[in-house]
């Protein structure tokens, strides 16, 4: 089996991809941190950090490995913590490509 961090991203701007099954979900999440949860259709992780600067180079290797992928998180960034959700909205839920990225932005740690 490819891990997840191999795979690239599909096209799925014009929703011919659909949305994962809550089942298919969550088996994909176990391929990811035990830190990320599934919550209204997206996959979240909060993120903590030891002061600004450290949260901020944190948000630029995301946006690096979002622009990458070409699928693109949803960030709450705050002093000491970034909480990253990703969600395919092209479907208004959860698809492979949530679950790449995902394994991809644990990899920066």
């Amino acid at each position: 089996m490819t891990s997840l961090t191999e795979k690239k991203c599909q096209v799925c701007e014009s929703g011919g991809v659909p949305a994962l099954s809550h089942d298919d979900a969550k088996k994909l999440l176990k391929s990811v941190s035990a830190d990320w949860k599934i919550n209204d259709n997206k996959i979240t992780r909060i993120f903590e950090f030891k002061g600004f600067y450290k949260t901020m180079a944190f948000v630029n290797a995301v946006a690096w490995v979002a622009n990458s992928e070409g699928h693109h998180p949803d960030l709450e960034v705050s002093f000491n913590k970034c909480t990253v959700n990703f969600i395919t909205h092209a479907v208004n839920g959860l698809t492979e490509n949530d679950f790449i990225c995902a394994a991809k932005v644990d990899a920066l740690l």
